[in-house]
Order: C-alpha cells, then sequence, then structure tokens
C-alpha cells in the first residue's frame, strides 16, 4: 500500500535529487523508496542470533572440523 510522506532536505540535495532524478528517468519518490529498501535488507542480513553471531566466519580460513571438534568449539564460544 502506498503512502505519501513528508521530507525535509538540504536544499542542495533537493537539487541534486531533481537532476540525479532527469538523468536516470527515476521518479524521487522510486529512488528513496529504492534506498530505503536496499538499507532494510543489509539491516536484516546483519541481524543473528547472537550465539550464532559468535560463530559467524569462525572456519573461514580453516577447513571445517569434525562434530566431535564443533561441539567443543560451539560451547567454549557461547560460555565467553
Amino acid at each position: 500500500m502506498q503512502k505519501k510522506l513528508t521530507l525535509s532536505i538540504d536544499e542542495d540535495l533537493i537539487k541534486f535529487a531533481h537532476k540525479f532524478s532527469k538523468e536516470t528517468h527515476q521518479s524521487i519518490s522510486h529512488i528513496v523508496e529504492e534506498y530505503l529498501s536496499q538499507l532494510k535488507k543489509q539491516k536484516d542480513k546483519k541481524e543473528f542470533n547472537p550465539r550464532l553471531e559468535n560463530l559467524y566466519g569462525i572456519f573461514e580460513d580453516e577447513p571445517i572440523p569434525d562434530k566431535k571438534e564443533l561441539r567443543r568449539i560451539f560451547h567454549d564460544k557461547s560460555h565467553n
């Protein structure tokens, strides 16, 4: 559902927005909507469970260990 939004923006940015809008054949509303959509996607990707976030990237430079080693690493990380 589309709704209207009023923004207060610096005059130079307004001029830039109009120029960019004409150059790219996009409405300013579409440009702002796309930008906010990208921000939302980035934010959604970064929200992990804190326990999972502690483990993120742990095996980036090494091969994945066996199951027993994984459990040990998980418990070590979750207790720190």
